[in-house]
């Protein structure tokens, strides 16, 4: 107990990497002073304890040949802790669970998401690991602007703008920028505009960003179109004369002519 809360204090004195070995440390503390606290209590109560070493290390060989998954998982989290993959308040995502690292044990490594639900992974398991702290992450909004509002006097407005969303966010690393135009929609022209920030920050970042470019466009009455049904009286179609009904024929026969004859063209090359 008394090991285990000087490394409970050495972790909060050095930073994430020492915080990660020494959780790893008090586990091992653990797992150590049950078994010397078990064979130094046989002692006092007269078993021979060579002996029982003996048969131990034969017990241990029996036990380690259906223990292999055990094993995997103690040398997985010791890789986990000196290779540095990772460490104890990283976010990462493993598979399809994304959250923070809490703690990484001996066997295994527990990473808690958004809703504070905390996900037990053996060690053995964890596995193509995107760590999300390690470098910046990018916050991205797309706004739509109807296709008869000017591009220019919008994209004119971002730049006046910028700087102000700038002193309004301070967790804003670096922009934001604007990425130009990504999609042209079926009822909308959809801009991209992004902001460099923490990984931690990126979701409030995301909604902020949202908020903040939802206003200028109500300052500045840029019109952000949403789904509309528009009914018009049908189209009268128009009739083809006798020539143009021929010519069409014409058309399509040669157009089926020409297409067979490449068909065949390339059938003989191969």
């Amino acid at each position: 107990m008394i090991v285990q809360k000087l490394l409970t204090l050495m972790a909060r004195t050095f930073g994430a990497k020492g915080e990660t070995v020494c959780r790893l440390l008090k586990s091992l503390v653990k797992y150590i002073s049950v078994i010397a606290m078990l064979y130094f209590c046989l002692a006092l109560l007269g078993i021979d304890t060579a002996t029982l070493l003996a048969s131990a290390g034969i017990l241990t060989l029996i036990v380690g040949l259906g223990a292999q998954t055990l094993v995997s998982d103690i040398l997985a989290g010791l890789f986990i802790i000196f290779e540095g993959e990772f460490q104890v308040g990283d976010i990462v995502t493993v598979g399809d669970w994304t959250g923070t690292v809490v703690e990484i044990g001996v066997r295994t490594t527990k990473i808690q998401d958004g809703n504070q639900n905390i996900k037990v992974i053996s060690n053995s398991n964890v596995s193509g690991v995107i760590n999300k702290t390690r470098d910046y992450s990018f916050s991205s909004v797309d706004l739509g602007i109807e296709y008869s509002e000017s591009l220019e006097r919008v994209e004119n407005i971002l730049q006046k703008e910028f700087p102000n969303i700038r002193k309004h966010l301070p967790n804003i690393i670096d922009g934001p920028f604007y990425k130009g135009v990504v999609a042209l929609a079926d009822n909308s022209v959809i801009l991209r505009i992004v902001a460099l920030c923490t990984e931690a920050n990126r979701g409030q970042m995301d909604r902020d960003l949202n908020r903040e470019i939802k206003l200028i466009c109500d300052k500045y009455d840029i019109n952000i179109p949403f789904p509309q049904i528009v009914v018009n009286q049908p189209t009268v179609i128009k009739q083809a004369s006798e020539w143009e009904k021929e010519q069409a024929r014409k058309f399509t026969e040669e157009q089926r002519e020409l297409s067979a004859n490449i068909m065949n063209e390339d059938e003989e090359e191969h």
